[in-house]
């Protein structure tokens, strides 16, 4: 028969309670022999001597007086013959009997007397000698009970106790078995198993764990397997690639660093992935860099003894609310030689156009003369068409002089103290056969009391110039250009305001870089002066930006410090 646990609680508590009643039924039925016995002492013995006492009594008084109460000793006398329990009692009695109707015929003999008195006494005696006995009996009793009562307590102590301390544990010893298995489990140890040899609830209850421990372990060793197979592939793939690629995860920690990228660092997988952040930038400089910079110029890190120059992409993944990021190191080695090439070469050309350049110049200005003969109006057209060609290809070789020039890093810079003012004259007095062409006015506008500034003089102008030629270019005809010069904190503004369609925000950051012109330009130009610019006001310690929205116009400005670092 299988007992539950409900049943097992039920049949502890019958025993221990079975236990109690058993305890308390030997004290009482001892108690009660004892109870018997000291009631058979008073009921027998001590009325057998209240009955003899009494009888002698009224002896004494017919012995002194010769009035004895005859009808009271008999009555005395019947009771103690209906309560004989002694042996030789009933004897001693039945000669009490005698003697007493002998006494009732009249025979008063002294002889007669003593032996009453003597059969009266030997019935005193038999019973305080019956009482001592009983007396003797019962405290032996007493003892014995004691005894048994004490030994029997002694054992269902044991009992008991045994019982307390072992019982709980059946009950108690399958839950803390239950525990270990949870945080066995909880702790993805799915080998773990309850070995309980019960059927009862526990035995069930160990049953359905170790089913469902087992299909946890399928589960997870499948799912292992799936999660192996993907990362291997994973980490293949990322391996793969021909960039350095670093994983970091949304609690800081490097996920992943492909073998280009330890290769790069100089470091372990194993002293890298899975550490935080923090720990391998502590160790690793280039780490430290990496993760620590927002910049994005390309960088140069020696490697073989070569110098080698990267760039840094971050690639930001979301993970619902958290992000994780991918740091890409492309290597631009190869772009940066072929960019130093392309930039000696334009130098080099660019020197080396300009001389022939400045010849054909000459000899358009030896043309036009005519003092070497009139020239007709279609070779005045044609002469005047060449020499604007002329002009145009000067200045693109010029822009591409003052890039290859910002590209190598040689700006000089020929810094000056020089009023604001001539500045701005000697840039629109550039462009101002430019503006009239187009009927356009321009308005300079200038705080008064303007400080000096130290500024390369000449490349300032150029960019002041480039914003003028750029806004006469896209002004509409018989509009206004403003120049403003005015000062801000510590800096000097200058800022050319036009008229024109305007330039949408998406392409603001992206003016002032290379060979990047805004879709949909009517004008088509070389996508340098802006960059030039921008290189030109930075080499001075100032900024440059541009200020627009669509159909409202443009403006262009550009800060220099009052007092700027030579």
């Amino acid at each position: 028969m299988v007992l539950s646990v409900k049943n097992k609680i039920w049949l502890g508590t019958l025993f221990l309670f079975l236990l109690l009643l058993l305890t308390g039924g030997v004290g009482i039925y001892y108690t009660l022999q004892l109870k018997d016995q000291a009631k058979a002492v008073l009921q027998d013995n001590y009325e057998t001597l209240s009955y003899a006492h009494g009888m002698q009594k009224e002896l004494d008084a017919f012995t002194n007086s010769n009035n004895c109460n005859l009808p009271a000793f008999d009555s005395m006398l019947r009771l103690q013959e209906q309560n004989i329990t002694e042996p030789g009692e009933e004897q001693a009695t039945r000669q009490v009997r005698k003697d007493y109707q002998q006494l009732k015929t009249g025979d008063t003999s002294k002889a007669l007397l003593l032996r009453l008195r003597s059969n009266l006494q030997q019935i005193i005696s038999l019973n305080m000698e019956a009482i001592n006995t009983k007396s003797k009996n019962a405290e032996a009793a007493a003892s014995n009970t004691l005894k048994y009562i004490m030994g029997l307590a002694g054992v269902v102590f044991l009992i008991a106790f045994t019982f307390i301390v072992n019982f709980p544990s059946v009950i108690t010893n399958p839950i803390r078995q239950f525990t270990e298995a949870i945080k066995e489990i909880a702790a993805k140890n799915y080998n773990h198993r309850i070995h309980l040899q019960r059927k009862d609830e526990y035995g069930k209850l160990a049953n359905a764990f170790n089913e469902m421990a087992e299909r946890l372990q399928y589960f997870e060793s499948s799912n292992l397997n799936k999660l192996m197979f993907e990362k291997n592939r994973a980490e293949a793939v990322i391996n793969s690639l021909k960039d350095a690629s670093i994983g970091i995860d949304k609690y800081d920690k490097v996920l992943f660093a492909n073998a280009q990228a330890l290769q790069l660092l100089g470091i372990k997988a194993a002293d890298t992935v899975g550490k935080k952040v923090a720990d391998v930038a502590a160790r690793n400089d280039l780490f430290r860099f990496l993760v620590s910079s927002d910049s994005k110029t390309p960088f140069k890190i020696v490697v073989d003894d070569k110098e080698n120059y990267f760039s840094k992409e971050i690639v930001e993944v979301e993970q619902g609310d958290a992000r994780n990021k991918v740091i890409v190191i492309k290597n631009i080695t190869s772009f940066k030689e072929l960019d130093v090439a392309k930039t000696n070469f334009i130098a080099t050309i660019s020197h080396e156009l300009k001389t022939p350049l400045a010849s054909s110049d000459f000899s358009l200005k030896l043309l036009e003369d005519e003092r070497t003969g009139k020239l007709n109006a279609e070779q005045a057209e044609l002469l005047q068409h060449i020499r604007q060609d002329n002009q145009r290809i000067l200045k693109i070789l010029s822009e591409l002089l003052n890039m290859s020039q910002v590209e190598t890093g040689r700006i000089q810079l020929n810094k000056q103290k020089v009023q604001p003012a001539i500045i701005v004259q000697n840039a629109v007095h550039t462009v101002m056969s430019a503006a009239k062409e187009k009927h356009l006015e321009l308005v300079m506008r200038q705080d008064s009391l303007l400080p000096d500034i130290e500024v390369d003089a000449e490349k300032t102008t150029w960019v002041l110039n480039n914003f003028l030629t750029n806004a006469i270019k896209y002004s509409p005809e018989n509009n206004v250009i403003e120049v403003s010069t005015y000062q801000k904190d510590n800096a000097l503004r200058f800022a050319v305001k036009d008229n024109g369609s305007g330039i949408a925000k998406e392409y603001h950051h992206r003016l002032f870089e290379r060979y990047f012109q805004v879709p949909g330009s009517k004008f088509k130009g070389t996508g340098l002066g802006l960059a030039i610019s921008k290189d030109f006001i930075e080499a001075q310690d100032g900024k440059i930006w541009v200020e627009s929205e669509m159909g409202q116009g443009s403006t262009f400005l550009f800060e220099l410090p009052v007092t700027s670092q030579v």
